[in-house]
């Protein structure tokens, strides 16, 4: 590759937010060196925070570089021309939910300068490419979050790019919509496109991409082919058909005793997983105390998740006892009418209780009385209530 012109390429990439008084807030980008060359599919990659949509808008020319140098195909990345050989997936895909698929693809076709026939044609080939030929009549603002990124991945094509920056392309598709990805990505390689992909899915990038780039705190913490990052050059792997037992023990004793013959065998390195490498070089770029203006590790629980609910102390020392509180029981609270009835019936039964008693002076009579009068105040406002 280094015979081909690089399509993209940058020196020293740098790029420094500032607050409202000018001052450095954060340096997202930390000057930074790489070239992507024709026909290759690359991953950048890294933690949320990291650099890598920063990077890509400076690619797009979303934003300008505070220093170094950044060139794609040959050109300024704001030149009009530079935009027109450029395809961009972002992440979230912001499209006008009042038009219907096939009337999306044809406004992005025609922001490109496209024919009427060529935008039509090129439309409709997409739409069924990416699975959605039965629904380009629908609007766009019906279509589920897989649906949407389909549609997005289309408009992303519509001019034919000769770069295509897809951020998250597998976001929200299902294991279908994925492979169906992969396997376009795989598709435009071989015609000699070159794209550039930022994913969290590091499966689906280990499946397609030929080179990766790991981001950390502004800066490439290790890139190169996933042969050259994966493969563990201190052990080796022997690949052979299914052996019997009695096989497999001569082809140990074999090996025991350095036996060259290697015509049946097939023998590589092993690999680790893109995953386990990429949390090795996060974890070795947090050791080595990188500061990063993304999230940093977390791993333990809030405190204020991890409390103990408090108890009272009646509660403390009733369990304290082996003792279980008793239940409390809330009455329902009862009406001005249950009141005066209920009062009504125990000045009746203590009236009924005094006459059964031997009267022994006169206070019988003044408790008799009493009663009375209160039994017609009870009545009286009996009658007050109901409005009589």
């Amino acid at each position: 590759m280094a015979d081909h012109n690089p399509i993209v390429s940058t020196v020293g990439l740098t790029k420094i937010f500032r607050d409202f008084w000018g001052r450095p807030k954060a340096k997202a980008v930390n000057d930074v060196d790489f070239n992507v060359y024709p026909g290759e599919v690359v991953g950048l990659l890294g933690p949320n925070g990291c650099g890598k949509s920063t990077t890509v808008k400076m690619l797009l020319g979303l934003l300008y570089p505070t220093a170094g140098t950044l060139s794609v195909m040959g050109r300024s990345p704001r030149a009009v021309e530079t935009k027109r050989e450029i395809g961009y997936l972002p992440e979230e895909s912001y499209l006008y939910k009042y038009l219907t698929a096939i009337e999306t693809l044809d406004f992005f076709g025609a922001l490109f300068g496209l024919s009427a026939q060529e935008r039509k044609l090129r439309s409709e080939q997409l739409l069924d490419m990416v699975g959605l030929g039965h629904a380009r009549r629908r609007r766009v603002g019906e279509f589920s979050k897989g649906m949407t990124r389909r549609i997005g991945l289309a408009q992303a094509m519509i001019n034919d790019p000769a770069l295509l920056i897809l951020d998250e392309p597998t976001s929200g598709l299902d294991p279908l919509g994925c492979k169906e990805v992969k396997d376009l990505i795989m598709h435009l390689k071989k015609r000699g496109k070159t794209v550039i992909i930022t994913s969290h899915m590091l499966s689906d990038v280990e499946d397609v991409c030929d080179r990766v780039m790991i981001m950390y705190g502004g800066k490439i913490r290790a890139t190169g082919t996933l042969n050259e990052l994966l493969t563990i050059t201190e052990a080796s792997r022997i690949i052979t058909p299914v052996l019997s037992p009695e096989v497999t023990n001569r082809v140990i004793q074999i090996l025991r005793d350095n036996f060259g013959e290697e015509e049946d065998f097939k023998i590589d390195h092993p690999r680790k997983s893109l995953e386990n490498f990429f949390l090795e070089v996060i974890e070795t770029a947090r050791h080595d105390s990188v500061e990063t203006a993304g999230v940093l590790g977390g791993g333990h629980i809030a405190d204020y998740l991890s409390e103990e609910l408090p108890q009272s102390a009646l509660l403390q020392e009733l369990a304290q006892n082996g003792q279980k509180p008793e239940p409390t029981i809330v009455e329902p609270a009862k009406t001005v009418e249950e009141g005066i009835e209920e009062e009504n019936i125990k000045l009746e039964q203590l009236t009924e209780e005094v006459k059964v008693q031997e009267p022994k002076d006169d206070s019988v009579d003044k408790i008799l009385a009493g009663a009375e009068k209160l039994k017609a105040a009870n009545e009286k406002l009996e009658d007050l209530l109901s409005g009589r």
